[in-house]
């Protein structure tokens, strides 16, 4: 039976890669898999799979008692099938906190390490096997490790995933600065995205303080063209949070340049939120936080009313 390995929903690019990283890897060693998604992937994502040129993964909205799966990049259920309970989960690698709530019907392999990207953590497990890798397959690891710590600048970031980034670049004989800004920007090519959909492209859900969250990212070098559509988003925001059983969306334009992220601030629970979590002082729609980078070690630990 093929394995089936898939990451969260909203694919960015480490929830695109590592997925097809790991189905090469489980093949070579033996296992037959393949890499499937749970969505669209985001531009950044699309641009490194034709970059590399990697076929799109099949995308699935869920899975059966009968499929055996490998779950990357996340261990939360909200991110995934609505039947990953009934699977037969084989293992998960991920680097976010543990959230809990999946439950397995055996002992599986569980790997999480406090680094910046899913894929450092395969480069280290997959071991000697990675020098079989194809050109595609390193390249694929090397996109999703700048892409998860913005090019090193995102606090996440650790000397390893640095380390391991330089020595997949200096192997496939890449600039890493050239990739990076090849692919910020088409990630920050967000035209054709509709608000509700940019609000939902990078994407978690949280419990803070009783209130369901929708925490969104926009990570871009070119925030004015985001910040350009604030009051046709935040309208927006009212219909995703209501569509999605949420009491209020978060959306952060993440500058990757200036390294600072603006908050878009639509009411007083927002208004609220932000002078509780970050120190800031809002008297307008929007508020600059200085720093603020990561989602995960910034952004998440620090929600509060």
């Amino acid at each position: 039976m093929t394995t089936l390995v898939f990451g969260h929903k909203s694919p960015d690019t480490d929830s695109t890669g590592s997925p097809i990283i790991w189905a090469w890897y489980l093949n070579e060693t033996g296992t037959p898999a393949k890499p499937v998604l749970l969505g669209e992937p985001n531009t950044e994502a699309a641009f490194v799979l034709r970059h590399w040129g990697l076929d799109k993964p099949e995308i699935i909205v869920d899975v059966t008692a009968d499929d055996k799966v490998v779950i990357v990049d996340t261990n939360n259920p909200a991110e995934l099938p609505p039947s990953i309970n009934e699977a037969k989960l084989m293992a998960i690698i991920d680097h976010h906190m543990l959230v809990g709530g999946i439950k397995t019907k055996t002992p599986i392999d569980i790997t999480i390490r406090p680094l910046a990207c899913t894929a450092t953590i395969m480069h280290d497990l997959m071991g000697d096997t990675l020098a079989k890798a194809p050109k595609a397959i390193k390249g694929a690891m090397l996109s999703c490790i700048l892409s998860d710590t913005l090019e090193f600048r995102s606090p996440t970031t650790t000397p390893h995933d640095k380390a391991v980034a330089e020595k997949l670049a200096a192997d496939l004989g890449v600039s890493i600065n050239d990739l990076a800004t090849k692919m910020f920007e088409a990630k920050s090519d967000v035209s054709s995205f509709s608000d509700a959909e940019l609000l939902r492209m990078d994407s978690k859900e949280y419990n803070v303080a009783g209130k369901e969250l929708r925490v969104s990212v926009l990570e871009t070098t070119a925030p004015k063209v985001v910040l350009d559509r604030k009051d046709s988003l935040m309208r927006s925001m009212v219909d995703v949070a209501r569509e999605d059983g949420a009491d209020q969306v978060l959306l952060f334009v993440i500058d990757i340049l200036r390294e600072e992220a603006t908050l878009l601030v639509p009411n007083d629970l927002v208004k609220q939120m932000a002078e509780a979590s970050f120190g800031a002082k809002v008297t307008g729609d929007t508020v600059v936080l200085p720093g603020l980078m990561s989602r995960k070690k910034q952004i998440i630990p620090a929600l509060k009313l």
